[in-house]
């Protein structure tokens, strides 16, 4: 006899819940991300007058990505919503993502009856996944609320379409004071000069591979999930989980700092100093200086871009921190010694800095400049 009064509910509830497949975590992740990123105005779509003029200044930010690589490619660039934004996103961070989904079903204890044990099992192999996907789908519509592009965060891409959330990137104008081109020329910079880098196999490579740490990392944490809904379980403190689900999810932290996050931030920060100076160059050779832009931009970074931190916390990466200002001096140190075209070792998979280098550019630049692959 089961001592357990909601099994046969539950199991009932388990058994359809996993007859969805095995990708409804990701199901559930872009359901409720959407819902997210429509917000409050509905996500309106850029206006055409608004569309059309970034598309004019495409082709001329293109021509100066192109002669900074010595590469040529096609400068489109698509003008999208916010719900738009977040679908690439999530389409371009699954395989990421994937490995953080909970997929092994938690111990059983000795304590229980044979029911509950069961009951356990089925919430580890359902339950579990959902609210991964419930985490990763909140961290992915606040993402896009701010985020002009995917160029804020340095993950590695799939294909090299050119996505800009136009009324982003007006908001930040009209908040900012400044003018509208000025702030086109420079995100679409930011976004042509991050694809290019990152859809390079060398550089996508090795970007991979740094992440498989984080994210196994990230995934233990994760795996407290499961030891919360056993321990729920076992307490027989069911009615607490159903009526406060969110409660699971306390105490999913990003990992503590480890050689694996130390490499992958240095990393990242270079990645995201570059792109950002490349922008600034490029604007400042088409319009001429704008350091109202230029101290606007640093501003948002720090202080209204919480959606992009979180999303990049997913994956072990802090947006935040003293080793961005290193990678600032990292790349202003570079380029004022050897010029931004320096950084196409970027391309490379041996291009990224390592955390001591990060502290050290001229080791980085002696080493990128006498590598075979140089």
């Amino acid at each position: 006899m089961t001592t357990n009064p909601f099994g046969d509910m539950f199991g009932d509830i388990f058994s359809m819940l996993s007859q969805q497949g095995p990708d409804t975590w990701f199901t559930t992740a872009t359901q409720l991300a959407l819902n997210i990123a429509r917000g409050d105005d509905g996500d309106p779509n850029p206006q055409p007058i608004e569309r059309q003029r970034l598309e004019e200044l495409a082709p001329l930010v293109g021509r100066h990505v192109d002669a900074l690589f010595g590469a040529s490619r096609e400068p489109s660039v698509v003008a999208v919503n916010r719900s738009a934004l977040t679908i690439a996103a999530l389409e371009q961070w699954r395989p990421l993502m994937k490995p953080m989904i909970p997929n092994a079903p938690a111990s059983t204890s000795e304590e229980l009856d044979e029911s509950s044990n069961q009951l356990i099992a089925q919430i580890s192999s359902t339950i579990g996944p959902l609210f991964a996907g419930f985490q990763m789908g909140s961290v992915a519509g606040h993402f896009s609320a701010r985020a002009w592009s995917l160029a804020v965060l340095p993950l590695p891409r799939l294909n090299d379409q050119h996505l800009l959330v136009v009324n982003n990137l007006a908001n930040f104008a009209t908040e900012w004071s400044l003018e509208r081109d000025e702030v086109y020329v420079f995100a679409l910079a930011q976004e042509f000069v991050a694809s290019l880098v990152l859809t390079q196999p060398g550089t996508s490579d090795a970007l991979r591979a740094l992440l498989i740490d984080t994210v196994n990392e990230a995934n233990a944490i994760q795996g407290d999930l499961m030891e919360r809904l056993q321990t729920l379980m076992e307490s027989g403190d069911i009615n607490e989980m159903m009526s406060n689900p969110e409660s699971l999810l306390d105490g999913i932290e990003v990992p503590e700092e480890s050689d694996a996050t130390r490499a992958v931030n240095a990393a990242a920060s270079v990645l995201l100093a570059f792109f950002s100076a490349a922008a600034h160059d490029i604007t400042e050779k088409l319009l001429g200086p704008r350091p109202a832009l230029a101290e606007a931009y640093t501003r948002h970074r720090r202080s209204d871009a919480r959606g992009e931190d979180a999303a990049a916390a997913l994956f072990g990466i802090s947006t935040q921190g003293p080793h961005h200002d290193a990678a600032t001096t990292f790349v202003s140190t570079l380029v004022a010694e050897h010029s931004l075209s320096v950084f196409g070792a970027l391309l490379r998979v041996d291009g990224l800095p390592s955390a001591s280098e990060l502290y050290d550019p001229n080791a980085w630049y002696e080493r990128v400049t006498t590598s075979p692959l140089a």
